[in-house]
């Protein structure tokens, strides 16, 4: 178990060692990230969020009428003013804490770290639903196109998530590199579109509304303020996914914070320019909502019309909303990681594999989420009412905290960046209570509830960390290391090789070597007992043999008392239990062994303080000779 006295700044690279997380270079930065890959590898969840947020604007404004559908365009130029705001407030956050985190890092070190672990919990589950929301809203466009895969939406759903586990288990840059295309393809169609339906005076076509039942209310001739704070909170959807690259600054290559700015402001360029332009053509063609079509499918049909490019536009959504969940895969890690190391996650997290993978979070990431497609089966609806709550958390967390940071330092302008950063901090705080309390009952509880749950859980394992770190005095100089007399204890069933080279090694550690055999009542039993006595009288290996009897036939029970008798009766010694195994040739003959050495060593752990030592005599293709003097074995 890897403990540390202190909150680390940088990523431990290596046995001792620590570099911060511009020093990259070699073998290791080939698997971080340009800023064009950054680009592609963490902004799918933002720019997937294109072909629901303007749509959920729209749905809430419907309930006006015609006359509602008109304010479509002033709520989108607020939510890309708040766009810009955060754009802005995360550049700040990548250059200020560039060991990446995020609104967790900001709370951390400006809010108290109660404050961080709130935002850290909040982004955990924004991660883990964009993931689920991501694929089965990929899958919903897929079995849309084609009904009779409808009933396998659950199997697809976890295909895909399969294969964007696989991508990502390789490595942050081969995940960059297959999900370029994609999202280039996405937002060139969207860009395009937006681009060509602005030299339309109307709809080139209305086909894929035809025969679908109107979701556009009646009778109604005023917008109130509820109304619009609802749109604006709705259309906030379309925001998750801005503090992605803030998160992972560690991911891209030297120098990162600089890298990661640029790609910040890129996303931000692009999402706002989207958003806009939708909203334009929204008004533009008079769209309004139906069952059954989403609004991109309608501006799509009325730019394009009902042929190729259309097509071209829906698979390219299918695609990025399917692959988005990857924006969750190179955040998620980091972020856990970031938590392993101030002692809130296992530190197992904070492994990194050969190509720079935290493969530990990936995995548990993967999990996670096919459990929630499991038991939504493979409904994004199910998921959707439960997705921005947490990011609207973070986010205004993030913004106080870059408050009292430019309280604190005070460079030049910092009146400015903190009424920026307060004013951001005030519309997502709003955003996230407009969007709890009308999601409640849809199952918004469930975040209110697993919220404080999971920042319990955290205080948990920090807790026991904190135990166990005073259970080994770290931090302290120990007392000088002293020699003790050295027993080792090695169990043996019969005569062979694997015994001879365990019988050599407990010689070459200890000072005194016992040699245990574990014998059972039954006449079949003593007959082999009997046998191996002779053999080992023969053998003469200067070393004691002692029979412990079992009346059970039990295997780990008897060496564990009889290692805790040793104890008792030699305190001043350091026993050491030496367990001989063979380790075959394949990894399907494995399936041929006993699991004699596994047992044993879960009964000394379990029962005794001894050291345990695992012996692996690796059995190889050639045959080797037997030493002379040994008799050939008879068990």
């Amino acid at each position: 178990m890897a403990m540390h006295t202190g909150k680390p700044t940088a990523v431990a690279e290596g046995p001792g060692r620590e570099e911060p997380p511009d020093a990259g270079g070699g073998a290791a930065d080939r698997h971080r990230l340009t800023s064009l890959q950054g680009l592609a590898a963490l902004s799918l969840d933002a720019m997937a969020s294109v072909a629901y947020g303007p749509e959920s604007i729209v749905l809430v404004l419907a309930a006006a009428g015609a006359y509602g559908l008109g304010f479509t365009l002033p709520v989108t130029l607020a939510i890309a003013t708040l766009l810009a705001v955060l754009v802005a407030s995360y550049r700040q956050v990548i250059a200020a804490f560039p060991d990446g985190g995020g609104s967790y890092a900001v709370a951390e070190r400006h809010l108290g770290r109660r404050a961080s672990l709130v935002a850290a919990a909040s982004l955990i589950l924004d991660y883990v639903l964009n993931v689920a929301v991501s694929v089965t809203a990929g899958v919903a466009a897929l079995t849309s196109a084609f009904p009779s895969l409808h009933g396998e939406r659950v199997w697809i759903c976890l295909a895909v998530l399969a294969l964007v586990t696989a991508v990502n288990l390789r490595g942050v840059v081969d995940s960059a590199k297959a999900f370029l295309v994609p999202t280039a393809l996405f937002v060139g169609s969207i860009l395009a579109m937006i681009t060509v339906g602005l030299f339309r005076d109307g709809p080139v076509s209305t086909a894929s509304t035809t025969g679908h039942a109107s979701a556009l209310g009646e009778g109604a001739t005023a917008v109130g303020a509820l109304l619009l704070l609802k749109a604006f909170a709705a259309g906030c959807s379309a925001l998750t996914g801005v503090e992605a690259v803030a998160n992972a600054v560690p991911s891209f290559r030297a120098p990162a914070a600089r890298r990661a700015q640029r790609t910040e402001v890129a996303l931000g360029a692009l999402l706002g320019v989207m958003l806009i332009g939708l909203s334009v053509l929204i008004g533009r063609f008079h769209l309004q909502p139906v069952e059954g079509v989403t609004v991109l499918a309608q501006l799509a049909d009325a730019s394009f019309g009902h042929n190729a490019a259309f097509y071209v536009v829906q698979f390219a959504t299918m695609v990025l909303l399917a692959l988005a969940a990857n924006t969750s895969f190179g955040g998620l890690p980091v972020l856990m990681s970031l938590l392993a190391r101030h002692h809130h996650l296992p530190h197992v997290f904070a492994l990194k594999a050969d190509r720079q993978v935290h493969r530990h979070g990936v995995v548990w990431l993967a999990l996670v989420s096919a459990a929630l497609l499991v038991l939504s089966g493979g409904d994004t609806n199910t998921l959707v009412p439960l997705f921005a709550i947490g990011v609207f958390v973070g986010f205004t967390i993030c913004q106080v905290g870059m408050v009292r940071h430019w309280y604190g330092e005070r460079p030049g302008g910092w009146r400015t960046k903190a009424a920026l950063n307060g004013f951001g901090a005030l519309l997502t705080g709003v955003s996230a209570v407009v969007v709890t309390a009308t999601k409640f009952t849809e199952g918004a509880w469930l975040i209110v509830l697993a919220l404080p749950l999971i920042v319990l859980a955290f205080e948990k394992v920090h807790r026991a960390y904190a135990e166990i770190g005073e259970r080994l005095a770290l931090g302290r100089v120990p007392q000088p290391p002293h020699r003790a007399p050295s027993l080792v204890v090695v169990p043996v069933s019969g005569l062979s090789r694997l015994t001879c080279q365990a019988l050599t090694a407990a010689r070459s550690l200890g000072d005194e070597v016992l040699a245990v055999t574990v014998t059972h009542p039954a006449a079949e039993d003593r007959q082999a007992a009997e046998a191996l006595r002779r053999d080992w009288e023969l053998w003469k290996p200067g070393i004691e043999l002692i029979e412990l009897t079992s009346e059970t036939r039990s295997l780990g029970r008897p060496v564990s008392a009889y290692v805790r008798r040793l104890a008792q009766t030699r305190p001043d010694a350091q026993l050491t239990v030496l367990i001989p195994e063979t380790e075959p040739a394949h990894l399907w003959q494995r399936l041929l062994q006993n699991q004699r050495g596994s047992v044993l060593a879960h009964a000394v752990r379990r029962d005794t303080d001894a050291v345990i030592c695992r012996l692996r005599f690796r059995i190889t293709e050639e045959a080797a000779p037997t030493p002379s003097g040994v008799p050939v074995p008879r068990s």
